[in-house]
C-alpha cells in the first residue's frame, strides 16, 4: 500500500516550496509533486509602467539573486529598443555578476545545501588533531582546519547542544544512514560552514562596490551603468580585487576541497547517484571576458547526447499551465504569455503524519508554470551550463571537468547525478572566480582609451517594441520578455531557472526536473525524508521571495484569500 509524504515547507531555500511523494511498501518513491505555494504577480504589476523602471521592479522577484533579474529586465528593454551599451558597461555588469555568483554559490553549498551532507552532531565525537590531518588530503593548504581552529569549532557546537537550542542546526535528521562523512570530515565541513559566514559578507561587498549596495543594487540603467566614479577610482578597483582574492582563496581551499571530500565519502551512496531523470539541458551565453568572448556559451542537449549539442532557439520556448494555478487555453510563448491566477485548493487525505490537506495531482497544484523547449522539459543550472560547454569543447570547461573527474576518480557518468549537480556548482564557481580577473583586466585596458559607460535610450510613443534578454543566473538560464506600446509596458513575462526545474507535470504528462529526480529514490525513513531534501536542494530552489510567518507550535496563523483581479 502506498503512503503519502508531505514536506512543507522545504526550508533552507528562497521562497515557499512544498514537495509531496508517494512511496511503496519498500519506501521507494513512485510518484512526486512539486508546488510553490505563494503567488505575487510581479509580471502583472509591470503593466502600464515606464520601461525605464522595469529593472528596479523585477529585481524584487527574488531576495537572493536580485542582480540577475535587475540586469535581465534592463537588458530586455535594451533589446527591445535596440540600445547598444558601451563596452565598459558590459564589463562592469559582468564583474557584478561574477561577484553575485561567488557569493550565491558559497551561501548555497554551506548554509542551504551543506547540512544535507554534513552531520553536525557527529562532529562532536571527532578528534580535532586527526581532522586537521584529514583536511590535508584534499588540499595542500587547508583553510580554517588547523587543530586549534577545529577544536574551537567543536566547542562552539557543543555549547549549542548543551543549551538544548541548536539554532541553525535544529530540526534536522542527524544520524540518518545516508550521511557518509566521518566525524572528522563533518568537523572540517562545520568549520567551513562558520568560516563561510564571514567570506560571504566579503563577496556581497564586492557586488556593492560597482552596484551601490547588495542585495538590490542600483547602478544599472537602460543604456549602461551609473557607477562611473567607482570605475575611474584606482582605490575602488583595488578594493574589488582585494576582496576577490579573499573570496577566491576560500573557494579554492575550502569549497573545492570539501566537494572532493564529498565525492570520496558519497561515491557509493545510492541516494546521491541518481537524481537526473530529465536528460535535457540548456544554457545561454554569459560572463564576457573580452569584446564578443564569453566564458560560457549557449546550447541545448537533448536525451543526454553530449555529441549532439545544438544552438538555443528562443522561438521554441513555451509555458504550459495545465497543472499550474493559472488560466490559459494552450502553451504560450513568453511574448504572448498571460498571468491569470486560477487557484483550486488542496485535497485532504491520509499521510504518514496523519490526515492533511495535500496537492491535487490530477488537477492544478502549483503557482509555478511548466516551461518546455520544443515540447520537452529541460534542466537548467550549473550542471546544464557545464555539460553544454563540455559538449561544445569549451577548453576552459573541458579542462576543469576532466581535472575534477581525474582527481576524484569518478567517471563522466557521475556528472548526471545529485552529487554531480552539486560538484558542478562548485566547479562553476571556481571558473567564474578565476576568469573574472580577465574581465577586470579587460576593463582596465579599455578604460585607457574609452571611459564611456552610458548611451541615451529613446522611446517613440507611436511605435511598438518587442524584446527579450537571456542571462545565466546562479540557478540557470533566466529570460525576460517584454512588449512596449504607447511608451509603456504592454506585456511582460519572466521565465526563471526554478520555473524550468520546479514546474508541475505538463499537458502531455511529462514531469519537470524536480519531480522526475525523485522517482525511484529509496527512503530510509519516510517520516524523515533527508534523501528528498538533499536532491531538491541540489537544484538550489529559488521560489518567489517574501516574508514567511510561522508559529513554532506548527499552528496556522491565518489564511487570507485576495482577488488579484480586483486591483
Amino acid at each position: 500500500m502506498s503512503k503519502r509524504v508531505v514536506i512543507d515547507p522545504i526550508t533552507r531555500i528562497e521562497g515557499h516550496l512544498r514537495v509531496e511523494v508517494e512511496v511503496d511498501e519498500n519506501n521507494k518513491i513512485t510518484k512526486a509533486w512539486s508546488s510553490s505555494t505563494l503567488w505575487r504577480g510581479i509580471e502583472v504589476i509591470l503593466k502600464g509602467r515606464t520601461p525605464m523602471d522595469v529593472g528596479l521592479i523585477v529585481q524584487r522577484i527574488c531576495g537572493v539573486c536580485t542582480y540577475s533579474h535587475y540586469r535581465c529586465g534592463t537588458e530586455a528593454v535594451e533589446n527591445a529598443l535596440g540600445v547598444k551599451i558601451p563596452l565598459n558597461a558590459k564589463y562592469l555588469r559582468s564583474l557584478m555578476l561574477s561577484s553575485l555568483y561567488m557569493h550565491d554559490h558559497i551561501v548555497h553549498f554551506y548554509h542551504l545545501h551543506g547540512l544535507d551532507w554534513v552531520d553536525v552532531v557527529s562532529a562532536l565525537s571527532a578528534d580535532p588533531a586527526l581532522a586537521a590531518k584529514v583536511a590535508t588530503q584534499y588540499t595542500h593548504n587547508p583553510i580554517a582546519a588547523g587543530e586549534g581552529e577545529l577544536r574551537a569549532v567543536q566547542e562552539r557546537v557543543k555549547g549549542l547542544v548543551d543549551t538544548g537550542k541548536l539554532g541553525p542546526f535544529a530540526n534536522a535528521y542527524w544520524g540518518n544512514g545516508t550521511y557518509k562523512f566521518t566525524p572528522e570530515q563533518n568537523l572540517i565541513a562545520v568549520s567551513h560552514y562558520l568560516k563561510a559566514l564571514e567570506v560571504q559578507r566579503v563577496a556581497a561587498e564586492m557586488l556593492a562596490i560597482f552596484g551601490g549596495k547588495s542585495p538590490h543594487p542600483q547602478s544599472i540603467v537602460v543604456g549602461g551603468v551609473t557607477s562611473v566614479r567607482d570605475m575611474l577610482s584606482p582605490a575602488r578597483l583595488q578594493e574589488w580585487k582585494q576582496k576577490h582574492a579573499i573570496v577566491q582563496d576560500f573557494i579554492e581551499r575550502a569549497y573545492q576541497a570539501d566537494i572532493v571530500m564529498a565525492a570520496e565519502a558519497f561515491g557509493s551512496e545510492a541516494s546521491v547517484l541518481g537524481g537526473v531523470n530529465v536528460p535535457n539541458f540548456l544554457c545561454t551565453d554569459d560572463f564576457i571576458m573580452a569584446d564578443g568572448e564569453y566564458l560560457f556559451e549557449q546550447g541545448v542537449i537533448m536525451n543526454g547526447d553530449l555529441a549532439g549539442v545544438t544552438d538555443l532557439n528562443p522561438d521554441l520556448i513555451k509555458e504550459d499551465v495545465t497543472h499550474a494555478w493559472y488560466k490559459a487555453d494552450d502553451a504560450q510563448h513568453p511574448y504572448d504569455g498571460t498571468t491569470v491566477p486560477d487557484y483550486t485548493g488542496f485535497v485532504e487525505r491520509d499521510t504518514v503524519y496523519g490526515k492533511l490537506p495535500t496537492l491535487d495531482g490530477d488537477g492544478k497544484y502549483s503557482w509555478v508554470k511548466s516551461p518546455r523547449y520544443n515540447g520537452e522539459p529541460v534542466e537548467v543550472g550549473p550542471l546544464s551550463c557545464l555539460l553544454v560547454n563540455y559538449a561544445r569543447g569549451n577548453k576552459i570547461v573541458v579542462d576543469a571537468v576532466n581535472g575534477l573527474l581525474a582527481r576524484t576518480g569518478l567517471p563522466i557518468e557521475a556528472l548526471f547525478t545529485t552529487l554531480g549537480r552539486t560538484a558542478a556548482r562548485m566547479l562553476q564557481t571556481v571558473l567564474v572566480g578565476q576568469q573574472s580577473l580577465r574581465t577586470f583586466d579587460a576593463l582596465l585596458t579599455n578604460m585607457q582609451s574609452d571611459e564611456s559607460t552610458y548611451v541615451t535610450p529613446h522611446i517613440d510613443p507611436d511605435k511598438e517594441y518587442i524584446g527579450h534578454a537571456m542571462n545565466e543566473a546562479p540557478r540557470g538560464m533566466l529570460s525576460h520578455w517584454i512588449r512596449i506600446k504607447n511608451g509603456k509596458v504592454e506585456n511582460y513575462q519572466a521565465v526563471v531557472p526554478t520555473t524550468w526545474n520546479a514546474g508541475p507535470i505538463d499537458v502531455n504528462g511529462k514531469m519537470g526536473p524536480y519531480e522526475a529526480s525523485l522517482i525511484g529514490l529509496q527512503l530510509e525513513d519516510p517520516t524523515k525524508p533527508l534523501e528528498v531534501i538533499r536532491i531538491i536542494h541540489s537544484f538550489d530552489p529559488c521560489m518567489a521571495c517574501s516574508v514567511h510567518v510561522m508559529d513554532y507550535n506548527k499552528q496556522p496563523l491565518g489564511q487570507f484569500k485576495i482577488d488579484p483581479n480586483g486591483f
